[in-house]
């Protein structure tokens, strides 16, 4: 179960590494587009769902990695009651994380229902970018349980025994 779950953020951390690289690829087309006087309709509302679809996809992978912001500054002065915050911490994120992914699913199943369409000059169906959102929230859910889970199960846990890009063995 563990090399799933790792394997899990990775897939996560690369899906989002991949819509970068198409923001990119994006913005080359753009400038070049420019310089030879053509016209390409479309392209920066397709970037702005690349970049959503960055930020959802690399929520799990950076949780994983412990990249996101922590409340460290409140927990680093707590001695007997750290591990307690920590749950509590960790269990109120994934409760607002559990919401989020149940509205970003809804969300997308509407649009899918209702055939809604962006209102850009490409006019994709919304649903497809929105897909990210509903992935990416769920992986991030599933971070936090798997944090959750490891910080109840084991009385020594500490955060930092996790793979860090910053720290790593």
């Amino acid at each position: 179960m563990r090399k799933m779950l790792d394997r899990l953020y990775q897939v996560s951390g690369a899906v989002a590494a991949i819509f970068l690289f198409c923001i990119l690829l994006m913005i080359v087309i753009q400038m070049v587009a420019r310089w030879s006087g053509v016209v390409v309709a479309g392209l920066t509302d397709i970037a702005g769902y690349c970049m959503a679809a960055t930020s959802f996809f690399g929520l799990g992978y950076a949780m994983s990695r412990n990249s996101h912001i922590r409340v460290e500054l409140v927990l680093s002065g707590m001695t007997s009651d750290r591990r307690i915050a920590e749950i509590i911490c960790t269990g109120v994120s994934a409760i607002i994380a559990a919401a989020f992914a149940w509205f970003a699913i809804k969300a997308n199943y509407i649009s899918f229902v209702l055939g809604e369409k962006s209102q850009g000059q490409d006019e994709i169906f919304i649903w497809i970018p929105q897909v990210a959102m509903s992935i990416g929230t769920l992986v991030l859910l599933i971070t936090l349980l798997d944090r959750l889970h490891a910080c109840i199960k084991s009385p020594g846990y500490d955060y930092k025994d996790l793979p860090s890009d910053v720290v790593r063995s």
